[in-house]
């Protein structure tokens, strides 16, 4: 349904130009705030505007979370954080359908424009829409669906939008705990994205900030005023229900949790090394879990050094999940002892443990016993007489 929706998208661009060149005294701007949805990609919201022109019979909805699944190499673009998104429009018909398919509320609200700001913001859309302007570089925490509609209501109003003042920065949250928020109910989904932002997720979002999330934004912005010769109007009317949709709920089962399952994987390896007496079976059960550590290892690097991903720079989990793990791999593989690479992951990953509460990044309790479990397997083949699992 979607790629149809995006085709009926992208022929109607073809005729946008002009469309919007001359709004009537009577133009009308919505901002649509839609629910979370099931998909990865969608579980934050989404946010639009919608143009009503009466005289004109014109209804159209415009939004800059468009994105094409058959675009070549579409995996590999996402992940270096090379994918275009576009803006793009549809009637009002064919997006509620959408959100009604997939049960998912549409929340409307009238943005209280007077004629020139109007004037200014259909300047600024018909400025987005043409060819040299309909993609831009996707970024998650200030360049998305939501700030888009952000800025262009500021560029539209200037000085006159007045946002209240910000919190004290103690109370404050940081982008990862505002994206946490919408995560908490995919426990797997929630510790793959904890495990790939690095630190920068992990400034305080302030309250202009706070509008990457479309559902905060709708939220901030009915906070908002604007000056109308000295008196102070809300920016938006009060809320109302298109489509009445409950968020979705999730089954949440104890026993598959990450944590859940990142400590019997733990149990099991400690077991099996511990009480198995042939070496040769140790050395299998370590090239496994080397190896599941490796390709983590792997994503890590890639991550922090090979993407355009700001989001994920400067992430501290490659402390322990760092290269030499790769090389203590590949010694094992050739059955040498690699006995002093084995003892600088250890000491590398006693550091992380001890300064795990100090650096500058939140880390998911999911991670611990994988971290205790490098610690333990790395001291074993460190040699270390204190350990009791050490090899001889």
């Amino acid at each position: 349904m979607k790629k149809i929706l995006l085709l009926i998208t992208v022929l109607q661009l073809l005729y946008i130009p002009g469309i919007l060149s001359q709004p009537a005294v009577d133009t009308e701007i919505y901002l649509l705030t839609c629910g979370p949805g099931t998909e990865t990609y969608s579980i934050y919201g989404h946010s639009a505007l919608r143009i009503v022109i009466p005289e004109k019979k014109f209804d159209l909805v415009y939004n800059w979370g468009l994105f094409d699944f058959d675009t070549p190499h579409f995996a590999w673009k996402f992940a270096k954080g090379r994918l275009n998104y576009m803006v793009g429009y549809t009637t009002l018909t064919n997006f509620l359908k959408e959100y009604n398919y997939e049960k998912r509320f549409v929340i409307s609200q009238k943005i209280n424009l007077n004629q020139e700001e109007t004037d200014k913001l259909v300047t600024l859309l018909n400025e987005n829409l043409k060819p040299e302007n309909v993609e831009y570089r996707y970024d998650f925490l200030y360049d998305n669906c939501s700030t888009r509609i952000r800025d262009i209501l500021e560029k539209s109003i200037g000085n006159k939008l007045f946002y209240p003042p910000d919190e004290v920065k103690k109370a404050v949250p940081t982008f990862r705990e505002m994206i946490n928020k919408y995560q908490m109910n995919t426990l797997w989904l929630d510790f793959g994205i904890d495990l790939l932002l690095g630190s920068p997720c992990d400034k305080k979002a302030f309250f202009r900030d706070r509008m990457f999330l479309p559902i905060e934004m709708q939220k901030e912005l009915s906070k908002a005023v604007v000056n109308r010769d000295n008196k102070m109007v809300p920016l938006l009317s009060n809320p109302e229900t298109v489509l009445d949709f409950s968020v979705p709920g999730y089954k949440q089962n104890f026993l598959t949790s990450p944590s859940m399952v990142f400590t019997l994987f733990f149990i099991i390896v400690i077991i099996l090394t511990s009480s198995v007496k042939r070496r040769k079976m140790t050395d299998y059960v370590d090239i496994a879990v080397l190896s599941i550590f490796s390709v983590l290892s792997l994503v890590m690097i890639f991550f922090n050094f090979f993407t355009d991903h700001q989001q994920t720079e400067m992430n501290f989990n490659i402390l322990w999940l760092n290269p030499l793990l790769i090389i203590c791999l590949i010694l094992l593989i050739m059955k040498k002892p690699g006995i002093v690479w084995h003892k600088i992951v250890f000491y590398i990953t006693l550091i992380f443990i001890a300064l795990m509460a100090f650096l500058p990044q939140g880390f998911n309790l999911a991670t611990v016993p994988l971290i205790l479990l490098i610690l333990v397997r790395s001291s074993a083949r460190a040699g270390f007489s204190w350990n009791p699992f050490s090899l001889k």
